[in-house]
């Protein structure tokens, strides 16, 4: 899995900024102010970041935006980045501006002067997510990605305060990884053993085969993969962090690592894409991961179905338009297929209705619905 850049969180040494190699990032706001951090690199670089906030060039620079010095005098650093921020930047407006700082690194070497901002934990956790880059399956060699450096004022609070952020750029980069895995890498088999792995941090597992699940009377979600050679399997992720007998929240998403539309074929234009359908089951495994390294004080229970669906098959014939169900929904409700291409309706509905049966659920949430529903 691909992990976020390390960030680390140190007390501003001013006299350290003029060996510092890579880059180094100054803050500075709309209307020109230079913090403590900002006044030693203009000292050290002869006055050309003051000149530079003086021009015509900074006024037009939007908070959030970069302006950058090229190979700086008096500095061994090769830039320095000087990042337009307002001193009362919300917390949004910081991570956004981590991310752009992000951008202008490109992996290097980088030293950021942050006593001044309000939330720097919001600007590393900005610079993780904007590090991410999926390399697992190029064949040229990896490079090193630069250590990542805040000057704060007080750096174990910040590294308190990032801590449960860089737990969610974990989950963020896990989602990321499987959702940009190619269907022949990222099989059924392969989803559920990476979500089996997941239980080292914690979460209990339980993944179900064609077997369970056809005694359970998941015959809707069955006929989906009935045109694959790849089994279908659910997953059911739990974290019990919370309160004894406390409802939980349940996650379900859709995991169909492929999806050709079956009889009801998608068009040819943009196929390729449809790897990443299998995406509602991957933010629910990156936000149980993310649950799990946080050890978050809840209870959630997330459920991903991984299935491949193709118009033609080794095992069984596809589902057709007009096929009953070879068994009921969980809940027992007979089903007939008018729309072979209704894979996220069939999927979620057995998953769905798995985590409600026995759980007195606190809410619900599919990928359909960002919003918290009470059940």
């Amino acid at each position: 899995m691909t992990i976020p850049a390390e960030i680390s969180f140190h007390d501003t040494d001013i006299e350290k900024i003029a060996e510092t190699k890579g880059r180094v990032a100054v803050i500075v706001t709309p209307d020109g102010k230079l913090d403590n951090g900002a006044r030693r690199v203009n000292r050290l670089c002869k006055g050309a970041l003051k000149r530079l906030v003086d021009s015509d060039a900074w006024s037009k620079v939007k908070p959030g935006e970069i302006k950058s010095l090229a190979w700086p005098a008096g500095l061994d650093a090769e830039a320095v980045d000087v990042l337009c921020l307002e001193r009362n930047a919300s917390a949004l407006e910081t991570r956004k501006a981590g991310v752009e700082l992000a951008r202008a690194v490109n992996g290097e070497e980088l030293l950021v002067l942050a006593g001044s901002v309000r939330r720097p934990a919001e600007l590393a956790f900005g610079l993780a997510l904007r590090g991410y880059e999926f390399t697992e399956r190029k064949t040229a060699e990896k490079s090193a990605r630069g250590a990542i450096r805040l000057m704060v004022g007080k750096p174990d609070e910040v590294g308190e305060d990032y801590a449960p952020l860089a737990a969610v750029a974990e989950g963020v980069f896990m989602t990321r990884d499987l959702v940009s895995e190619p269907a022949n890498v990222l099989t059924t088999s392969e989803f559920a053993n990476r979500i089996e792995g997941m239980a080292d941090l914690g979460l209990k597992i339980t993944v179900l085969d064609e077997a369970a699940m056809q005694k359970l009377g998941m015959g809707a979600l069955l006929s989906v993969g009935h045109g694959s050679a790849s089994p279908s399997k659910l997953a059911v992720m739990e974290w019990q962090g919370g309160a004894k007998g406390a409802a939980p929240l349940a996650l379900v998403g859709k995991g169909v690592v492929f999806d050709t539309g079956g009889i009801s074929l998608k068009p040819a234009a943009g196929m390729e894409d449809m790897t990443m359908d299998m995406g509602g089951a991957g933010v629910v495994c990156g936000t149980m991961r993310a649950l799990a390294q946080r050890k978050a004080a809840g209870q959630c229970g997330g459920s991903g179905r991984a299935g491949r669906k193709y118009a033609l098959g080794s095992r069984h014939a596809a589902r057709r338009r007009g096929d009953l169900d070879e068994g009921r929904h969980y809940r027992g409700d007979q089903y007939r297929c008018r729309r072979a291409s209704g894979s996220g309706r069939c999927a979620l509905v057995c998953a769905g209705n798995l985590q409600a049966r026995g759980n007195r659920r606190s809410g619900h949430a599919d990928r359909r619905d960002h919003h918290r529903v009470g059940s």
